[in-house]
């Protein structure tokens, strides 16, 4: 679990990085997109990112049914922190909330780049920039986002935690510290995913 959620992190942050390029350049982020369009190495890296989705969901949904057997409502890894309460606890379920926004946000997006691309289905567009600007002119996409990130920064502030649990690498001394840097980590991302949702529905306000 530990390590199919750090194989989630990393994406995460290269996701992130990549959507930042948006606010500050159309044509380098639709540079980036043509780059992950259709070809081998961004085909294999899609089918490893899928892979890598399923084990996750697999393992937490195993780990949770397992959990429910013995310990009814107690959670896997349950920290007792006020602070991660609400996360530990509801971990699964967040984890549907992001998975629907995932599912949501593969629609909008990968359908309509990638996939429509291969399948050369009618149109198939290649310029992600004007796919952002086109949802997140509309308030409710902006806020269906905006809920998912939600959803995401709880999912990641017990997970980012929990990882370092799993592997056995957090210990007494570090315990706090680890936390302390899930909530940084979490906000820090999803602020910036927020960011570009935000800043591109500004946009269509003073068009």
């Amino acid at each position: 679990m530990g390590i199919t959620g750090l194989f989630m992190i990393l994406f995460l942050l290269f996701h992130m990085s990549m959507n930042l390029v948006a606010v500050f350049s159309a044509e380098g982020y639709d540079m980036i997109c043509e780059f992950l369009g259709v070809n081998w190495y961004a085909l294999i890296g899609t089918m490893v990112l899928a892979l890598g989705f399923l084990l996750h969901i697999l393992y937490a949904s195993v780990l949770t049914l397992q959990n429910i057997r013995a310990r009814g409502k107690q959670r896997y890894a349950m920290s007792r922190n006020k602070g991660v309460d609400f996360a530990s606890r509801n971990m699964f379920v967040l984890g549907l909330i992001v998975l629907g926004g995932l599912g949501l946000h593969l629609a909008n997006f990968w359908y309509k780049m990638q996939l429509s691309e291969l399948l050369h289905l009618p149109g198939a567009e290649t310029h992600g920039s004007v796919l952002i600007r086109e949802l997140f002119s509309h308030i409710g996409y902006v806020i269906a986002y905006l809920v998912w990130f939600g959803a995401l920064w709880f999912h990641l502030t017990h997970g980012f935690w929990s990882m370092f649990q799993s592997t056995g690498l957090n210990n007494s001394v570090w315990s706090g510290r680890l936390k302390c840097l899930s909530n940084i980590f979490a906000t820090f991302v999803c602020l910036c995913f927020a960011l570009v949702v935000v800043y591109y529905y500004a946009i269509s306000l003073c068009a």
